[in-house]
């Protein structure tokens, strides 16, 4: 197939001829890269939609002859990120076969499981639904798309029509099915009976592209979309404006940011009424255009027509009825308007349950919003973790997209409730959700870590990701807090750069970390430095600094934390970083351990006042922490080492002998400590835990 242009206005052309060359003749490689290069354009296809796959000749280890094996994308993966070992060989012949058996639309399910008896190189991932629509084609190489573009196309009214008029008789079209085999049959009808076209519109749903290398069908995947852009652009051109024009005007873009720290907590708290949720906020042009148009309110209860939007997005959205210019100051007021529209829409959704669920449907999942849009100021997002939620936000936006060019081509049109609901509670799709792995012990929760930039603090945040919580980093230096910050994968943390002896940083840290994930549920206060010295060398600047940032900054935390947990009704922990000289009278140690102390007292006063608020509040008492601690890097070394009669050298063994354990202390015992409490011990408040190795003079009596 020969190249219309490499110039291309609507999708974005990434094949690098010196990396393909670089593949060699290695079809599955060239497949592979392929579908990562189409995965990297949104416009194409978001996170987990879509499939590709390739045909090669392989031999068959059982005779030795050759045999066709096709390879694609096997179930829950996404094209962008595959690799070998997200997609499934299968023989091809085998596949096919699969047609003498075939029963009609209610053996659909039994159809999936016997793809397994097609499986030719047993490292497969499980085959996916789409599997016979790629088989029964007999092209080399096929991508399935779903080009916002192509399901404006596809979801608009007339569409076979509207396909027509765009590729001629070169593109075929096939009314909406539910994926499975007979809509592979489908597509192999329409080849049939069209020989020569180069590609397939699934009415509502997506694309099918082929060709007979990884490049042609690349280049024929581009330039189908491409058609339909600018199809789409020009009819936008000619009608001048989108969704009936504007009937709210956006607030300026630091009005919006803080109506959304504001309101997220709340939101957070209503959608999490089954389960906790982590929140997501988009506020670009694409999103503002559509919430603030007139024709929202028509639109947005039609819900949206791909299956891949609206089993991330639920099958519409929930349009808050607030103003704009609404005070959001008074939370309880607020929480009073918004908990009606919440009850709604769960009724709604219970009632679509009931009226479509089949004798054997899976039981009702959560009937709490995905999506929630708040004209004038931006949209929400919530789901079980970022990752998600961040997903279900996009693929809102690609159905703005649809929406935006069906409208402009003709007129939207969305699935019936009951096609919707056979989607959404397919027997295959409950099993797809049953294999996903179990939930970490943090999953689903926020944690803010001061002091996080190295040393004790990292390490907590280390341990918190790992166990499933989202973090935020903050420290008052931001190069330690970026280089930090990129040891996690996205969607895990974002950082803060905060002062804790600041009120107002304190409050600009505890915003960041709301806007990215909707809210805060654990508070670990790891921020500190430690001077040592006798009495009649201890200054005022000494005895200051210790108090404001251990003592002061633990008091502003919790007061604004205390303020974010009550929007957010869901309760939390605290953690306090206190230290065994809080407890134990040591030489030359008057301020630090004055403020460890103060620090040990305020966690008890805190825990007896906002237990209430089930927060738990406990302090972990490190002590003799050397390696990888960031205090023991100055003066604090040198100064425990005088006060001891020993170098510093000789400070980790020392601190090692001197506990009952015998045992060296490292920053990761401390996150474990911290771990035990907000991971483990869920009914325990107010209570200390030492990390010493066994300091006598330090048990807790």
């Amino acid at each position: 197939m020969e190249n219309i242009t490499k110039n291309f206005k609507y999708v974005d052309y990434l094949w690098d001829d010196e990396k393909a060359d670089s593949l060699g003749d290695n079809q599955v490689e060239l497949f592979l890269y392929r579908s990562n290069i189409l995965g990297a354009d949104l416009r194409i296809t978001n996170y987990g939609g879509g499939n590709t796959s390739c045909k090669t000749i392989e031999t068959d280890p059982l005779t030795n002859e050759e045999v066709e094996v096709m390879w694609v994308k096997g179930s829950g993966g996404d094209i962008g990120t595959l690799t070998r070992s997200g997609i499934a060989g299968l023989y091809t012949k085998r596949l096919r076969d699969l047609k003498n058996v075939y029963q009609g639309l209610h053996d659909e399910d039994r159809m999936v499981g016997l793809f397994n008896h097609c499986i030719y190189d047993l490292n497969s991932k499980a085959p996916s639904i789409d599997t016979p629509l790629h088989g029964l084609l007999p092209f080399a190489h096929i991508d399935h798309l779903h080009p916002d573009a192509l399901i404006a196309v596809a979801a608009a009214k007339d569409s076979e029509q509207v396909t027509k008029e765009i590729w001629g008789d070169t593109m075929g079209w096939v009314p909406w099915q539910k994926p499975g085999f007979d809509l592979g049959l489908q597509l192999e009808k329409c080849l049939a009976d069209n020989p020569g076209i180069r590609g397939i519109v699934l009415g509502s749903h997506g694309l099918f592209t082929w060709g007979d290398t990884s490049y042609e069908c690349y280049m024929n995947s581009l330039e189908v979309i491409e058609m339909a852009s600018e199809y789409i652009a020009k009819k936008i051109k000619e009608k001048g404006s989108v969704f009936g024009g504007q009937k709210v005007e956006s607030l300026p873009k630091e009005e919006r940011l803080e109506k959304a720290t504001q309101l997220m907590p709340l939101l957070r708290g209503l959608c999490s009424s089954e389960k906790r949720m982590i929140g997501h906020f988009s506020d670009t042009d694409v999103v503002m255009e559509y919430i603030n148009s007139n024709d929202l309110e028509r639109l947005a209860p039609m819900g949206t027509s791909c299956p891949d939007h609206f089993l991330r997005t639920k099958i519409q959205p929930l349009v808050l009825k607030l103003d704009k210019n609404e005070d959001l100051s008074d939370a309880d007021a607020i929480l009073k308007k918004l908990e009606p529209a919440f009850e709604a829409y769960r009724q709604e959704y219970v009632d679509y349950y009931n009226t479509c669920k089949k004798d054997n449907s899976p039981a009702i999942r959560d009937a709490n919003p995905v999506i929630i849009i708040y004209p004038g100021v931006g949209m929400f997002s919530f789901s079980k973790d970022k990752q998600t939620t961040r997903v279900a936000s996009e693929f809102y936006i690609n159905a703005i997209n649809v929406m935006r060019g069906a409208e402009a081509i003709t007129e939207y049109t969305s699935l019936p409730r009951q096609e919707a609901f056979d989607i959404e509670y397919w027997l295959l799709e409950e099993a797809k959700l049953q294999r996903m792995p179990k939930e970490k012990p943090l999953s689903r929760k926020v944690a803010f870590v001061t002091g996080a930039g190295g040393g004790i603090g990292k390490a907590i945040a280390d341990k918190l990701a790992a166990e499933g919580a989202n973090v935020v980093l903050t420290d008052i230096n931001e190069e330690a807090l970026i280089e930090a910050n990129a040891t996690y994968k996205r969607d895990v943390s974002t950082y803060a750069v905060c002062d804790v002896t600041s009120t107002a940083s304190i409050e600009s840290a505890y915003k960041k970390a709301i806007l990215e994930f909707g809210g805060v549920d654990i508070i670990v206060h790891s921020a500190g430095l430690a001077i040592s010295k006798p009495l009649e060398d201890t200054t005022d600047k000494d005895w200051n600094i210790l108090q404001n940032i251990l003592v002061k900054g633990q008091f502003d935390l919790a007061k604004q934390f205390a303020a974010i947990i009550r929007k957010q009704g869901l309760g939390g922990d605290y953690i306090a970083i206190a230290s065994k000289n809080g407890l134990v009278a040591g030489p030359n140690n008057v301020a630090y351990g004055t403020a460890k102390a103060a620090q040990q007292h305020m966690v008890r006063l805190l825990a007896a006042e906002l237990a209430k608020d089930k927060v738990r509040v406990n302090t972990v008492n490190p002590d003799g922490v050397i390696v990888g601690s960031k205090i023991w890097e100055g003066a604090w070394a040198e100064g425990r080492a005088k006060a001891n009669g020993i170098t510093v050298e000789e400070l980790p063994a020392f601190y090692a002998k001197r506990n009952l354990l015998h045992e060296i202390i490292t920053p990761e015992d401390i996150a474990n400590g911290v771990f035990s409490f907000v991971g483990i011990l869920d009914k325990s408040t107010g209570n200390i835990i030492n990390v010493d190795g066994g300091m006598a003079n330090a048990f807790v009596r």
